[in-house]
């Protein structure tokens, strides 16, 4: 019995031990897993709510080991220009709260010296699947050196409801998807009686948006007019764009206060105030649906091509958003894991219902169902096709500073347009800096 019992005992502590060091173990892989955190990947960006979804989808399939944490630099709290100081100025200083960045593509020289070099990162097939017009501003020369998230290009909306009005509105709004003339327009604003009501609106403030407006008629009016690397000013094409700005002001087509209008107090004047056109973006009803309270209006609103000079066809300026990875970052491997997410079909789908921001990778575009679900994508894909993009230069924003002061002016009727381009072309020629 002694000796039964003396094998019971050990028995007992050999299993208690066997416990015991199974609990020390578990213990151990406990805290450890516990105690890892996973890598956080710091995204500076205008974070609208469809960017904070497809973050927070990432962050759930990655749980645990990727992490990104959303910086955001909302576009009603800063202007571009501001965005792009406080980016420059992050990444001077090496912060380590800034791996994976939004650039307006016009930005991307600019950026380059703070920018991982992207090429071995990313195979061939996956810059295959992105459209060219997108991916070419992320070039230098040879050289990736960002991605793109997604493109816009200039487009004009009109008001459905008023053209209908008339006894051939649907002969009319088929000749508006493909562009009609500036002179059917002024038909058109005889036609419906507007001579004395605002009938086109466009972007006069002295920004980045008035040079856009100036640029896609310069190109229009002379395909070759917008080099990679210079414009010039003082050709006849940029002439005949500032002198039609500037005639739809003094004619009354468009009303002088647009000389303080960005993109949104453009929109809002025109539903406010019935104007029939607008020149804009692409997401400006994706936008507008969340807070303007005349949904009818709303409903009412036509996507067209953007009007041209007669013998040719309309053009359009790029814009569009790129994303780059700081070169000290820490975190380059994860940070390109999101940059694929955020390039992925299913992504790439949700930015454009959910935000309307125009998808850049192909098999979008080769999806019948999806593009019998949403038409429009068919006219923003031709509108790409047609698209041009502004020249390349590091110091761009100085000149398009330079460009948007004279233009504004000429405008406003403070200087006349031959002084306007004289004056512009030399000071960027001179590289001068404009003190505003």
């Amino acid at each position: 019995m002694k000796r039964r019992s003396l094998i019971i005992v050990v028995i007992f502590i050999g299993l208690l031990s066997i416990g015991i060091g199974w609990m020390v173990i578990q213990g151990g892989y406990l805290s450890s897993t516990q105690s890892r955190r996973p890598v956080q990947v710091y995204f500076a960006d205008n974070i609208s709510p469809i960017h904070q979804y497809a973050i927070d989808l990432f962050n759930t399939l990655h749980k645990g080991d990727i992490e990104v944490v959303p910086v955001n630099l909302p576009f009603e709290k800063f202007s571009t220009n501001e965005r792009k100081e406080l980016l420059a100025r992050s990444l001077r200083s090496k912060s380590e709260k800034l791996d994976v960045f939004a650039v307006d593509l016009i930005w991307v020289p600019r950026f380059i010296r703070w920018g991982e070099p992207l090429d071995s990162y990313f195979s061939d097939t996956e810059k295959k699947r992105i459209l060219s017009y997108a991916i070419e501003s992320c070039m230098d020369g040879q050289t990736l050196v960002a991605m793109p998230l997604y493109i816009d290009v200039g487009l004009m909306y009109y008001r459905r409801d008023i053209i209908r009005r008339l006894p051939d509105a649907a002969s009319i709004e088929r000749r508006l998807q493909e562009s009609i003339s500036w002179d059917e327009m002024m038909t058109l604003r005889k036609r419906l009686k507007y001579e004395n009501k605002p009938f086109y609106i466009f972007q006069a403030k002295d920004f980045e948006g008035l040079v856009c407006n100036f640029l896609e008629l310069a190109a229009n009016h002379q395909p070759n007019f917008i080099q990679r690397r210079s414009i010039e000013l003082q050709a006849p094409a940029a002439e005949e764009a500032l002198t039609l700005l500037v005639n739809f002001v003094k004619t009354g087509i468009t009303p002088s206060v647009v000389t303080e209008f960005d993109e949104n107090l453009s929109y809002t004047y025109m539903l406010d105030n019935d104007a029939v056109f607008v020149r804009g973006w692409p997401n400006f009803l994706e936008n507008y649906r969340s807070f303007h309270p005349d949904t009818a209006k709303l409903a009412n609103i036509g996507r067209a091509a953007l009007p041209h000079f007669k013998g040719q066809r309309s053009t359009s300026v790029f814009g569009g958003w790129n994303l780059m990875v700081s070169k000290t970052s820490q975190k380059k491997a994860a940070a390109m894991e999101f940059i694929r997410f955020l390039q992925s079909d299913k992504i790439q789908r949700l930015l454009f219902e959910r935000g309307g921001y125009i998808p850049i990778i192909k098999s979008v575009y080769e999806d019948s169902v999806f593009l019998k679900s949403h038409p429009e994508l068919m006219l923003y894909y031709g509108l790409v096709q047609r698209g041009v993009h502004r020249p390349t230069l590091v110091e761009y924003t100085k000149t398009s500073d330079i460009i948007s002061h004279y233009a504004h002016a000429a405008i406003k009727q403070e200087i006349t347009v031959h002084e306007a381009l004289r004056r512009a072309d030399e000071m960027i020629k001179s590289n001068a800096v404009l003190i505003k």
